[in-house]
């Protein structure tokens, strides 16, 4: 175990006392350390190594960067600083953070006001290192720089400086410029500091060699963490990529659900922060954090994945008939064969009496023969709608379908008598609601089983660990009716039911499935209010999402203005 001296670790003040005993700042009185000295450092110290703890723990780059500027100038009591990242090519340095609190200069960062100034070059015009600036040395160098007063140096091109004093009334002075290496030695940035400040005045004076130390280190811890932020921030991108892959390559199976894999995502972080923001009832507990937003998300993006192995054909089926191609074209074509057919007999028999002179024999025939064709005209026009299954199809109409398909026969390319319709084209043209039988219905449904096995099979680290479960649930219902492991409310995450209500909505409103046109507004939602009623969806979550407007919001984005109308739901 460590031991603590003062309230410190012992290593603390052995480096402390280290540092103070060969920086010739340090003071002695009577040949001991000059305690006030040492107490300030121990102090920096201790903020140094907070300051490590936290870099470590943070996620946006963004306030990483500019918590280690803030870190550095609170640590040297240093009036300015800038942070600098290397670009990719190693060409220039990028200006990411300034601040001046004399000036209330602060650029980047959360201020919100963007760094205007030009990257810094590290290769002159005569493709030589850039040495005359101070940030470009350090970089190329790997050195520290710790300039006493910029106006007397004679090493460095400072004019810069000087045009910008002149502008604004400031007196830069005293300079320090550490280099941020990662842990393979690259340099990946540069922290410098202006005019550091005697504690407790403005009075501006050189950084001293322990400024310079704490620094330094500072320099390499802000490195590490910004290097493991950028890896971590990398493999997040890569991974998203390939999340992106698995929906383009949906996309590129059927164009029909491509945009229901971006749709639900964003329809579920908007519900989702609605119901993060609400303070009263029964999701007035549920909160969400950073970490907790990415994991939705992902499982969002993932929550269809297991249609890579949906047939196509199913996902695109837009008629009854329709498989690889429709085939309603084929009973058209027996259509005509029969209407062909009808028409021969009628010839034949009136050739039969042309020894015989009737007339009205003949009519006759020619009559019947018209009737014949109108009654296979209006069954060909009654097949050809029904086909459609874009309404639910009462008895009658079902009966009908039966009917024709017992009543007719045609004669078939080998010339013999068939039945008209065959059983799987009578099990499609008799759904009675869409366009799928029970057995492609299956086979649809059977996506959210591939999806909850493909997402178990993979190696989740702990803040994601919960992907499976909210992108497997999406098809549950409230009371237990759902598929495909009929959980009831209790057995479910709230993101899970988020997920359940964004799926429905998108698939109400979208407007490119094959078959139906998006719904109106004031249509989904009372077909959304229903299923609250029914024990569909979670009602609580459902309240959140008309309260807070949710749907409007998602329709301007999304939906197309003939959609967005006014939406009045029952109290």
């Amino acid at each position: 175990m460590c031991r603590r001296f003062g309230g410190l670790p012992l290593s603390l003040r052995q480096s402390a006392r280290h540092i103070a005993e060969t920086r010739p700042t340090a003071q002695y009185r009577n040949g001991r350390l000059d305690l006030d000295s040492m107490d300030d450092l121990l102090r920096r110290l201790e903020q140094l190594n907070a300051i490590g703890a936290s870099l470590s723990k943070e996620r946006d780059i963004t306030r990483l960067l500019e918590s280690i500027l803030l870190a550095a100038k609170t640590i040297t009591n240093a009036d300015g600083g800038t942070l600098y990242r290397m670009l990719d090519d190693h060409t220039a340095l990028r200006f990411e953070i300034l601040r001046t609190d004399s000036l209330r200069i602060a650029m980047g960062g959360s201020s919100g006001n963007p760094i205007a100034f030009p990257n810094l070059p590290l290769i002159d015009d005569t493709g030589s290192p850039n040495d005359s600036l101070v940030s470009a040395y350090a970089a190329i160098h790997h050195q520290t720089v710790n300039i006493a007063d910029a106006y007397t140096e004679p090493n460095f091109d400072f004019s810069g400086t000087r045009r910008f004093d002149a502008r604004t009334g400031y007196r830069s002075k005293s300079f320090l410029a550490v280099p941020m290496r990662n842990h393979e030695g690259e340099v990946i940035g540069v922290l410098q500091l202006i005019n550091a400040q005697r504690p407790g005045s403005t009075e501006v004076v050189n950084f001293s060699l322990s400024d310079q130390s704490l620094v330094e280190s500072l320099a390499s811890q802000a490195a590490i963490a910004l290097t493991n932020r950028l890896l971590i921030t990398q493999l997040e991108e890569l991974f998203e990529s390939f999340i992106n892959l698995i929906n383009l390559a949906i996309d590129e199976k059927s164009h029909y659900t491509g945009g229901h894999c971006q749709r639900v995502p964003a329809l579920t972080m908007l519900l989702a922060e609605a119901v993060n923001r609400t303070a009263q009832g029964s999701l007035a507990s549920f909160t969400m954090d950073d970490r907790d937003r990415y994991e939705l998300k992902i499982a969002g993006l993932l929550h269809d994945c297991g249609k890579v192995t949906t047939p196509v054909h199913v996902v695109d089926k837009a008629t009854k008939l329709q498989t690889l191609f429709d085939r309603i074209g084929l009973i058209d074509t027996r259509f005509e064969v029969l209407k062909r057919d009808a028409e021969i007999a009628a010839l034949r028999r009136q050739l039969e009496l042309r020894d015989k002179v009737q007339p009205e024999a003949e009519a006759a025939i020619w009559t019947g023969f018209r009737a014949d064709i109108e009654a296979l005209e209006s069954d060909r026009a009654f097949l050809r709608a029904t086909n459609a299954g874009a309404e639910s199809m009462r008895d009658e109409a079902l009966a009908r379908v039966r009917q024709i398909a017992s009543s007719r026969v045609w004669r078939n390319v080998e010339g013999m008598e068939t039945e008209f319709l065959t059983s799987d084209e009578l099990e499609n043209l008799t759904i009675k609601a869409g366009t799928l039988t029970q057995g492609e219905r299956n086979t649809i449904n059977h996506h959210i089983v591939a999806t909850i096995k493909m997402l178990e099979k993979l190696p989740w680290p702990k803040h994601l660990r919960n992907v499976p479960e909210y992108a497997g649930g999406h098809h549950e219902r409230m009371d237990g009716k759902g598929y495909p492991k009929g959980l009831t409310r209790d057995q479910m995450s709230v993101q899970a039911r988020v997920m359940g209500i964004a799926d429905i909505f998108e698939a109400l409103t979208a407007s490119d499935r094959p078959y139906k046109p998006g719904l109106k507004l004031s249509q989904a939602m009372g077909i959304m209010h229903k299923f609250k009623l029914n024990g569909h969806i979670d009602p609580d979550l459902f309240d959140v999402f008309v309260g807070e407007k949710v749907y409007l919001k998602y329709a301007e984005q999304f939906l197309d203005p003939w959609q967005i109308d006014e939406v009045n739901l029952p109290a």
